[in-house]
């Protein structure tokens, strides 16, 4: 019997001396009883790969649908993972469930991802991890398993909840949790539209130990899917700290999808095929962490040490302390290595005990916002829009108390293309095309209406060159802003569902006495000499000696810069310090706030500006209210560095 269950995990012989003895007459037990284990036991209990396979279909949702077909073709793929949520899309979730109790998640998942694709899936025995569940998990799940039952398959599909923690909004709101970047109190009641813990791996894992080969979650945070397969593959424990980091790091790089293969890359221009043939990532993960990123065969795009780099710095924060529910991640001195064309190696995540509270999302209602485009071109552009903005609001304003309605919350106006050349002739240099984007936000959407209104009826009224795309005018859509806080794990509990059987109860690991997540948040600088002055300096774009990619995280942007050459890390650091920051992006900073972080592993600059973006998300009314584009302004200024460096 030993011999017959070697692969059999320690749990099973600690209650083995009971069954012996309750069967001792029946000499045939060993036989009995591995017949009577359900083939999903089996398979949990056994050694697994010592390489295992991750491909990344998801960034968000609305992604490309062609991404799980084309990941498929890998017949040794072990897991596909998809990552569909952020602050934004549960706010959007939330509101759509409030319409619509059996709504409120991915509904692409199911329609272009699973459906088209499940006879493959379960040919290849590949698994699916996915967060597609959003605010309404479950009946994410009894769709997809109507679908699969539909195609005869039988494939069995977990789902965990728990995330969910309106239920207790009476307790937490007893709390009086504070908002942890803001300072905020807690929102009324009567406004709150979606309360999720951002979890992490350990509940996923449960659900693969007992035979998953689908598992769909609510607010897991993004990298847990690639973390929760590297933790059941290889039996990593809830105390292997370096290895979760590892895992972590992963599945941070795969979360983005295709903006790891040349999706958003700063030398977009150098990558193979065109955009709509960029391949989809897989990570080649070995069990001590190591991994080797790359993409789907004869696909276009490109993974290259800029490509990882860029990925690993997006939206991280601080470094060193990159703060998820697992496990508290150190990436500072990640290296980063070419080892082929389309194959680079990852190593050195270091990890530390996590917080001993989860990061909740709270989502409320804060008014409502609405804005249009308008053209000018020809002469003076840039004044013809400003003056039809201050116009649109300035008539806005007294129907407002002609109306007898509360003034705007706030007012938006942003100049857009301001410098642009336009015109049917070559040499027409002093034409130019630009936008005035006009946005407000009231209390009530008749406010917003108001404005929309009186703004659209200046069209007689403005400067001459108005114009636009024709369309129906645009309406007001309600604000849901965001509030996080963290709460006690102990107060969070998870339970795991098959198929129709009833819920039931995860254990989660937690570690007592973790650092909480402001632990360790100091500025790192880097040890570099003395600049040299014998060189002769030149003068050039940052992006001509760097890569860059910026992101947000609530209120805050995230600017993350690679050196390209190592020794022209001190010239950026140099250059760029917090100072020059607030410089280059003070038309957008509430405050001169900005957090600066080192990572000597791949020689790169994270730059945290805090309140920067208007709100963020569905909250502000700014033309890039995810700061996507500041690492393109960032690249566009000028550094002077040494010319025998640039060779």
């Amino acid at each position: 019997l030993n011999s017959s269950l070697s692969g059999v995990s320690n749990g099973f012989f600690i209650n083995f001396p009971n069954l012996l003895s309750k069967f001792k007459k029946r000499t045939f037990i060993s036989i009995t009883y591995l017949c009577r284990l359900k083939k999903s036991q089996i398979r949990a209990r056994t050694l697994r790969k010592d390489l295992l396979k991750i491909g990344g279909a998801s960034g968000y949702w609305g992604d490309a649908s062609q991404a799980t077909e084309q990941l498929l073709r890998h017949d040794d793929l072990d897991f596909i993972v998809y990552d569909y949520l952020a602050e934004i899309t549960m706010a959007i979730m939330a509101r759509v469930k409030a319409k619509d109790p059996n709504a409120g998640y991915a509904t692409d998942f199911i329609s272009e991802a699973m459906v088209p694709n499940l006879k493959r899936i379960s040919e290849t025995k590949t698994k699916i991890i996915s967060n597609a569940g959003g605010v309404n998990p479950s009946a994410c799940a009894i769709i997809l398993r109507e679908k699969i039952e539909e195609q005869g398959l039988s494939l069995r599909v977990a789902v965990i909840e728990g995330d969910n923690l309106l239920p207790k909004i009476d307790n937490i709101k007893s709390s009086n949790p504070i908002e942890m970047f803001s300072g905020n109190e807690f929102p009324e009641k009567e406004k709150i539209g979606s309360i999720n813990a951002y979890f992490g791996a350990q509940p996923i894992v449960r659900a693969l130990d007992k035979g998953a080969d689908i598992v769909i979650t609510g607010r897991c945070v993004d990298s847990a899917v690639t973390l929760a397969a590297c933790m059941y593959n290889f039996n990593w424990g809830a105390e292997d700290f370096d290895l979760l980091s590892a895992g972590s790091l992963i599945g941070h790089l795969l979360e983005c999808g295709t903006q790891i293969t040349g999706g958003n890359f700063t030398d977009w221009k150098s990558i193979k095929g065109t955009f709509d043939q960029i391949g989809y990532p897989i990570a080649e993960i070995e069990k001590d962490g190591k991994a080797v990123i790359t993409k789907v065969k004869d696909t276009g795009g490109v993974v290259s040490f800029g490509t990882v780099a860029e990925q690993m710095l997006y939206e991280i924060a601080d470094p060193k302390n990159y703060l998820l529910p697992d496990v508290n991640c150190d990436f500072s001195h990640v290296e980063i290595t070419e080892i082929e064309k389309d194959r680079v190696l990852v190593s050195g995540a270091k990890g530390k005990p996590p917080s001993d509270s989860y990061k909740v999302c709270l989502t409320y209602e804060a008014g409502f916002r609405g804005g249009h485009l308008f053209g000018f071109y020809g002469s003076d552009a840039t004044d013809k829009a400003n003056a039809f903005a201050k116009a649109a609001l300035s008539r806005s304003r007294n129907s407002l108390q002609r109306k007898k309605l509360e003034p705007f919350i706030e007012e938006s106006i942003e100049i857009i293309g301001s410098g642009s050349q336009f015109g049917p002739r070559k040499n027409s240099q002093n034409s130019s095309e630009v936008f005035a984007k006009i946005a407000v936000k009231h209390e009530n959407p008749k406010g917003v209406g108001v404005f929309l209104k009186d703004a659209t009826g200046l069209g007689l009224s403005s400067p001459p060159g108005l114009s636009g795309f024709a369309g129906a005018r645009p309406k007001p859509s309600p604000i849901l802003s965001l509030f996080s806080f963290l709460y006690k794990k102990e107060n969070v509990g998870f339970t795991l569902q098959f198929d129709d059987t009833p819920s039931e109860p995860i254990e989660i690991a937690h570690r007592a006495g973790a650092p909480s997540f402001n632990a360790d948040v100091n500025v790192n600088e880097p040890n570099i000499s003395t600049l040299d002055s014998g060189y002769q300096l030149i003068e050039v774009p940052l992006e001509a000696i760097a890569w860059g990619r910026s992101g947000d995280k609530g209120n805050k942007a995230n600017i993350g810069i690679i050196a390209r050459n190592r020794n022209l890390l001190p010239y950026i650091w140099d250059t760029f310090s917090e100072k020059k920051i607030v410089e280059i992006f003070s038309h957008f900073l509430e405050n001169d706030k900005i957090d600066r972080h080192y990572l000597p592993g791949i020689s790169g600059v994270n730059y945290v500006l805090h309140d920067v973006l208007g709100g963020g998300g569905t909250t502000s009314l700014r033309n890039d209210p995810q700061g996507k584009g500041y690492a393109q302004i960032l690249l566009s200024c000028k550094i002077s560095v040494p010319k025998n460096l640039l060779v």
